[in-house]
């Protein structure tokens, strides 16, 4: 990704016209724009080919399953477009190899899930984030996902994952802090609901561009 504002547009909506009419408004101010199932499963899978004609797409699938399913699940979603995939590293070493495999023929890049930002991301994925950066460094990642809601956490996956790239969800809705996920070492701010949930995107998204430069 060339990197102009440090931001990704996390575009959890289901309509596929309401998807293009953000893409298009929005897309000049954001870096990426990261889609998931909710998307996908209600626009189709062609909404990926739509959206990336202007702007990269991160398939944010969290791919987590047998190497083979792996492997057809990151064809069918770089064949149609994007330019990264985000994967789980919990299914092991041979299932993330597949979708570091899958990404590396497509020139594409691969996100590794150490630790989610939601509460419950506490119980069972933070006492082993440290085990999924390593393997996400073994495997040739590009970089990882860190919880902008836990800056702390950024700030030790960053001292295990060298130069890698930190995406950083987490930020508005759930209450991240944009300038503490950044200090702490994420190289990209993702948001979703505060600008797509706001009755004005693009003036949200302007606000929101201008507290980063002003801190």
């Amino acid at each position: 990704m060339n990197k102009k504002s440090s931001l990704i547009l996390a575009l959890d909506v289901l309509s596929r016209d309401e998807a293009l009419r953000l893409s298009e408004q929005l897309g000049s101010y954001f870096d990426a724009i990261k889609i998931g199932y909710p998307l996908i499963l209600h626009a189709g899978l062609g909404i990926v080919g739509e959206i990336c004609t202007s702007i990269p797409v991160i398939a944010d699938l969290k791919i987590a399953d047998i190497p083979n399913t792996n492997r057809l699940i990151c064809e069918a979603v770089l064949g149609a477009g994007a330019t990264a995939i985000i994967a789980q590293a919990f299914p092991g070493r041979d299932s993330l190899l597949a979708c570091a495999d899958c990404a590396r023929d497509f020139a594409a890049d691969l996100f590794v899930v150490t630790e989610m930002s939601h509460p419950g991301a506490e119980e069972f994925m933070a006492p082993v984030a440290e085990r999924m950066a390593r393997l996400a460094v073994e495997t040739g990642a590009s970089g990882v996902v860190a919880p902008a809601t836990r800056p702390e956490r950024i700030r030790l996956i960053r001292s295990m994952i060298g130069e890698r790239l930190i995406i950083s969800p987490g930020v508005g809705a759930q209450g991240g802090s944009p300038g503490g996920a950044l200090e702490a070492g994420a190289d990209y701010l993702i948001v979703g609901r505060q600008i797509y949930g706001s009755a004005d995107p693009l003036a949200s998204t302007k606000e929101l561009i201008e507290s980063l430069r002003t801190g």
